[in-house]
């Protein structure tokens, strides 16, 4: 009985010992300027280090769709840190959530995001030379503006985010970019995208944008209350930018 009983006691041990790390979240906070901000940050199974990405949410906040593009990351292996630059608010309606983009200071943004950063490059597990940032709509556009302010900065993904203009802040880009637009978008709208695509290619800077055809703004989430998700669209732009990270952030 006693040898039964131990046999089953190894094999237990042997289980655990051989298992894979599980994939695990927590909520996070780091320092950011003299404030703190926070997070939903994803850390993927097995072992690292991991290159990492910063995931940028919409104008609704850090809702549940955001983190759940955290979580895709992770499943591809990265450590994925959704911020939250509302800092606790979060809505499903569009006035309000037109009210909270407004009102969130883009110096205080920024500094969420480059603290985000500098908290991942802090963290044992993450590969700190291989570190991106994505987003959509809104976050589309602060991934954009992160990588005219973080040099280090390895990657960016933007769906239809506002590209910045101004010369100078495109001369700052270091990063490869990646951008998914639609054609039916207004804000912005394809003009102003391939605008932005010419200036970059223009200063010497590698970039990969695509426009969607009868695609328009938000066609990447389902939740889109336009009723202007597009699934063709959508799982066409996931894998352009699950490939891009690998060649830029796993390479």
């Amino acid at each position: 009985m006693n040898r039964v009983i131990l046999a089953f006691a190894a094999a237990a041990l042997s289980a655990v010992v051989v298992s894979p790390v599980r994939a695990a979240e927590q909520n996070v906070t780091f320092k950011s300027g003299t404030e703190s901000g926070s997070g939903l940050l994803v850390t993927p199974e097995g072992k690292g280090p991991f290159p990492a990405v910063i995931v940028i949410q919409e104008w609704w906040g850090l809702d549940d769709w955001v983190k759940d593009q955290a979580r895709a990351l992770a499943k591809e292996g990265y450590e994925a840190l959704a911020v939250d630059l509302y800092h606790g608010k979060v809505t499903n309606k569009q006035e309000e959530a037109h009210q909270l983009m407004m009102g969130l200071p883009p110096d205080r943004a920024i500094r969420d995001l480059k603290g985000a950063y500098s908290y991942l490059a802090s963290r044992a597990e993450v590969k700190k030379d291989r570190i991106g940032a994505i987003g959509w709509c809104m976050g589309g556009k602060y991934t954009l503006e992160l990588a005219t302010q973080e040099p280090n900065l390895k990657a960016a993904v933007a769906y239809y985010g506002a590209p910045p203009t101004e010369p100078a802040a495109i001369a700052r880009i270091k990063a490869p970019i990646l951008g998914n637009y639609g054609a039916e978008d207004k804000g912005p709208a394809p003009e102003q995208v391939k605008a932005f695509e010419e200036a970059l290619k223009k200063a010497g800077k590698p970039v990969d944008v695509k426009i969607y055809a009868g695609a328009g703004h938000a066609f990447a989430n389902p939740n889109n209350p336009w009723k202007g998700y597009r699934e063709d669209a959508a799982r066409d732009a996931w894998a352009r930018t699950t490939a891009f990270f690998a060649k830029h952030l796993k390479a």
